[in-house]
């Protein structure tokens, strides 16, 4: 793969200082990319002088500024489509609040695979790795599905194999080769945040292909991860929904497909000691909004 054109899709919302210092990043890798598309979903801070900056590093901006916010999805739907329609062969996949390692690229193009996965660490060099090594849809009694991480498998980078067999990853150091696009189409957009990655991760791997993280390809995440918690709040309905969403459109069997509706029952039942009414009400109008999205996306790159 190492003649092949590399693009980076990066999505940003009012993370202005921490897209700079992605940026940053970006502009001393050693293995440089071909063209950088950011997706602006909107942004109403300094996130423009912020690019204008990112032109004068030298580096290949090719800045989208939405009038509306697409979310997450929306914006590497976006950025994905674009690149794809430039041509290019790998798309790597990367948000604005992750900062490679110089030769991260490198080592990732060096695999010379279809579907890989940068390793993520954080600001003190722990293993942070969330990318699932078993994401169980066959089990009606794994109500998380996501039942082996890298982090917690191997605790260490140095512990990690060379590379590791990913059942999902995150879209922050996912890298693709084009002709998985030509197989299975685009991120879902509909997801808005969380889950579209690992929709397109359960696609991909139906369709054939593995995805590897890799050891020594070093991303550093900026911020904690922390909003796994905040269930009754706008994200909590998300997170909800998209979840309910993969049950429904790629649980193996119906006991897995009917998880959905135990899941909603019990938060209803435990809202009033944890949760309250906002999660409850956001637990009834997941349910409700996913049974809407049962189909998976087409696989065309439209």
């Amino acid at each position: 793969m190492t003649g092949e054109r590399v693009a980076v899709v990066v999505v940003t919302f009012n993370r202005a200082d921490l897209l700079g210092r992605m940026l940053d990043g970006l502009s001393a890798l050693t293995r440089r990319p071909d063209a950088v598309f950011v997706i602006d979903n909107a942004s109403t801070d300094h996130t423009r002088e912020v690019l204008e900056r990112g032109h004068g590093r030298g580096l290949p901006l090719r800045v989208t500024h939405s009038e509306e916010n697409l979310g997450g999805a929306g914006g590497f739907h976006l950025g994905m489509k674009q690149a794809y329609d430039e041509g290019f062969d790998l798309i790597w996949l990367v948000d604005d609040d992750v900062v490679p390692a110089p030769d991260c690229l490198a080592v990732l193009v060096a695999q010379g695979e279809d579907c890989l996965m940068a390793v993520r660490e954080d600001t003190s060099g722990r293993l942070v790795e969330k990318a699932a090594l078993r994401f169980d849809l066959t089990n009606p009694l794994a109500i998380k599905p996501k039942t082996a991480m890298v982090e917690t498998t191997y605790g260490t980078r140095s512990a990690m194999p060379e590379r590791v067999e990913l059942e999902n990853v995150a879209f922050e150091g996912f890298l693709v080769h084009r002709r998985v696009v030509d197989r299975i189409g685009l991120p879902d957009p509909s997801y808005f945040i969380f889950y579209d990655d690992v929709d397109f991760a359960v696609r991909a791997r139906r369709a054939g292909f593995r995805i590897w993280g890799v050891r020594d390809a070093v991303l550093v995440r900026q911020l904690d991860f922390d909003q796994q918690h905040d269930l009754s709040s706008w994200k909590g309905y998300y997170m909800y929904r998209n979840l309910f969403a993969v049950h429904f459109r790629y649980g193996e069997n119906r006991w897995v497909r009917l998880k959905p509706w135990l899941v909603t029952a019990v938060v209803i039942v435990l809202s009033p000691v944890r949760g309250g009414r906002a999660e409850a009400r956001n637990v009834t109008r997941a349910l409700r909004d996913a049974r809407g999205m049962r189909e998976p996306p087409a696989p065309s790159v439209d």
